[in-house]
């Protein structure tokens, strides 16, 4: 008997994978991560389905229902936000449910951070202009070590995507700016993506506080920076030649 991890994916109820839809269709006990998961993917569940909102619970709690559903002999999907591995407090649950004998499984989910690439159409790594992606966050109530400062991860002016960091915009602008960016560099804030009530905000380091402000974004949103946002790039004219592949815009 083992506890199912579904990623739910970025929010639109249809990014779920087939495996996570199944389990999520099968289960008996569903613990779903509150106003961070869509709520319409609830839609999925059997009827009778026992639905627990983990937003109003704690670890403990989280766990005791698990364990009295598998003492039961139920199917229990605990539904996590975007893709567990990113951000998702996992570790902490599973850590829980070994020290109870509980076994688990994991299905993976899609990211936020690949749901919000997909809504602006864009591709982290480009030639000539990135190959690589950096996801972080900016130290909070739950600090970061040392050396994954935003003013580090900055001086390497490649694409970056930060979660949990939007309520302080202007600070984290302020130490993209301090770590080598330009104020010219392209940036872009996505308020729920893929989610029916998505916003985009677009601009550069010099001018996106002041437009993410007006649009009262303040929470559930990531930050994406670099120059493969750049209109000006045409990138129709970039050709890997290990790959024969064109890359268009």
């Amino acid at each position: 008997m083992k506890i199912h991890f579904v990623g739910a994916g970025p929010g639109d109820k249809e990014l779920i994978t087939l495996k996570g839809y199944k389990l999520l269709s099968e289960a008996d006990v569903v613990i779903y991560a509150g106003s961070l998961v869509n709520p319409e993917l609830l839609d999925y569940c059997k009827e009778g389905c026992e639905i627990h909102n983990s937003a109003y619970m704690n670890l403990g709690e989280i766990i005791d229902v698990m364990e009295k559903g598998v003492k039961e002999g139920k199917c229990v999907v605990r539904l996590q936000t975007g893709d567990f591995s990113i951000y998702g407090s996992i570790r902490e649950q599973v850590e829980e449910l070994v020290k109870r004998g509980i076994g688990y499984t994991c299905t993976p989910g899609v990211s936020s951070f690949l749901g919000a690439s997909s809504a602006l159409g864009v591709e982290y790594t480009v030639p000539e202009i990135s190959q690589s992606l950096i996801i972080t966050r900016m130290e909070g109530r739950t600090p970061v070590p040392p050396k994954e400062s935003i003013e580090s991860f900055a001086t390497h002016q490649t694409s970056m995507v930060i979660f949990l960091s939007v309520q302080e915009i202007d600070k984290v602008v302020k130490r993209l700016i301090d770590g080598g960016y330009s104020e010219t560099t392209p940036i872009a804030v996505v308020y729920k993506a893929t989610w029916k009530d998505q916003k985009i905000v677009k601009g550069t380091l010099k001018d996106i506080v002041p437009k993410v402000k007006e649009e009262g974004i303040n929470k559930t949103a990531l930050i994406m920076v670099g120059n493969f946002l750049g209109e000006e790039y045409n990138y129709s004219k970039l050709y890997d030649k290990d790959f024969k592949h064109e890359y268009r815009k």
